[in-house]
């Protein structure tokens, strides 16, 4: 597959109106907290610790509860489920203050205060729950759907997309390797009907298909971003690695999302990038510079900084900042290698101390990269390993932002590469990292970095 081809199939729909459902939900909620804390709350918002604390409940118990976790096939009694285990847990949550703070609780007006503030949120919730499904039979924030396969389960599906447009599914048709005269195409044509018409979401059912045409499926699936969901057969046991959602009564098992998919991580890792890039920025760059600029110029003529092109989210080109390590007038078009004679002996340093990298706390910043993440390549090696590993899932590393340190580097995967098994393992630590991203697993690797700066690492050079 060419690179053009590939680029072009990494793209996420980032357009989509759908990602800022969840943001606009979230800031309504808060305000509307914040409202109901200072015009209705009985003597208790004078304090400057009441409303952090509200609102840090707040958005701690939604995670929990998964109370923006709504979907265009949510029923109206699964919103009600989550919404009363909220507000429920969020009450408990409440009432600890009043422990903590030492204050007189008065019961009365406590349930007055919270039946108000939870009915008001429940009808903004519903609200925009309705409003969207309004706007979606008007042809809006639609998503297009096939179903590979023909048969009982898959018609059942086939009739609650045609018939059911309030969940704006725009269904096109379907594929399957039996005789139809209705059908698009057979298993292999999806492949390039996908290509063509930009499909959203894949139906497919489980039984119809040998394992091989599955795991085809989920391959494509995963390495080009498409959402895949099976249909299964009543019969058929429902496996650990998916989760099971239902439109109406009709089962339908989802490929467990992406971590970093949904919006509400994604702030979360930039908002720690943002405090983190802040405090090393000033805490040791403020600093660091100025020193480094003299020493550089002592030994050397030239800039202090190497400026140099790389491909971060979306194969999308950024300047990454790095402290020169290399001689003026030098090559720099191939890995540093061991005892480099291009290296200037205070490069000699700064690479081996892994202290050459902390400009790139400039590109995480402004969000060019992420303190953790896959390392970006050089625009030349990803063409160059190409030849090594499969292209497409050289070319999935870049479906999140690229970060200074990663699950690679921690093991063992820094720097040149040397032989296959080295960017065959780096793609593979990357990939995992992508799937099985958290926030627990960022700190790991961000002690781990921290480690091997003190213990060192032999692949530093």
């Amino acid at each position: 597959m060419k690179i053009r081809q590939i680029i072009i199939l990494m793209i996420f729909k980032r357009g989509r109106y759908s990602g800022l459902i969840r943001p606009i939900l979230y800031m309504a909620d808060i305000i509307i907290l914040v409202l109901f804390v200072v015009l209705l709350h009985p003597g208790r918002y004078d304090s400057i610790y009441f409303g952090p604390f509200l609102i840090s409940g707040w958005v701690i118990t939604s995670f929990f509860t998964g109370y923006y976790n709504i979907y265009r096939f949510t029923s109206p009694i699964k919103i009600m489920h989550i919404a009363i285990r909220q507000y429920a847990l969020y009450s408990l949550i409440y009432v600890s203050y009043f422990g903590f703070s030492q204050t007189i609780l008065e019961i009365p007006k406590v349930i007055c205060f919270l039946t108000v503030l939870f009915g008001s949120l429940l009808f903004v919730k519903f609200l925009m729950y309705w409003a969207l499904k309004k706007y979606r039979l008007k042809g809006g924030n639609g998503r297009k759907t096939v179903i590979i396969g023909n048969n009982k389960a898959t018609k059942a599906l086939e009739t609650f997309f045609l018939k059911k447009p309030i969940f704006g599914y725009n269904y096109l048709g379907y594929f399957t390797n039996t005789r139809s005269d209705e059908k698009l195409g057979s298993f292999e044509d999806f492949f390039a009907y996908i290509k063509e018409r930009d499909i959203d979401d894949i139906y497919c059912s489980i039984s119809e298909f040998t394992e091989a045409e599955i795991e085809k499926l989920i391959r494509y699936s995963n390495t080009h971003f498409k959402t895949l969901k099976f249909i299964p057969d009543s019969n058929q046991i429902l496996s650990s690695g998916f989760e099971v959602d239902y439109y109406d009564y009709f089962p339908v098992l989802t490929m467990s999302e992406l971590a970093l998919n949904k919006s509400s991580y994604r702030f979360i890792k930039r908002a720690f990038d943002i405090v983190f890039s802040i405090l090393v920025i000033v805490g040791l760059l403020s600093w660091l510079i100025p020193l480094l600029y003299i020493l550089t110029k002592i030994e050397s003529k030239g800039s202090l900084f190497y400026i140099q092109e790389r491909n971060g989210l979306d194969y999308k080109k950024f300047k990454c900042y790095k402290f020169r390590t290399l001689k003026i007038g030098k090559s720099d078009d191939n890995h540093v290698s061991v005892s480099d004679s291009r290296v200037t002996k205070l490069g000699r340093f700064l690479r081996k101390t892994s202290v050459d990298e902390l400009p790139q706390f400039i590109n995480v910043l402004r969000g060019d990269m992420s303190v953790v993440g896959p390392r970006p390549h050089m625009l030349s090696y990803n063409k160059a390993y190409a030849d090594q590993v499969d292209n497409v899932q050289l070319m999935a590393r870049h479906r999140i932002v690229p970060g200074i340190t990663g699950l690679a580097q921690v093991r063992g995967f820094r720097g040149q590469i040397e032989k296959d098994t080295d960017i065959i393992g780096r793609v593979k630590l990357d990939l995992f990292y992508i799937k099985n991203w958290s926030v627990l697993l960022d700190m790991k690797i961000i002690l781990m970095t921290i480690f091997k700066l003190i213990v060192g690492d032999e692949k530093a050079y």
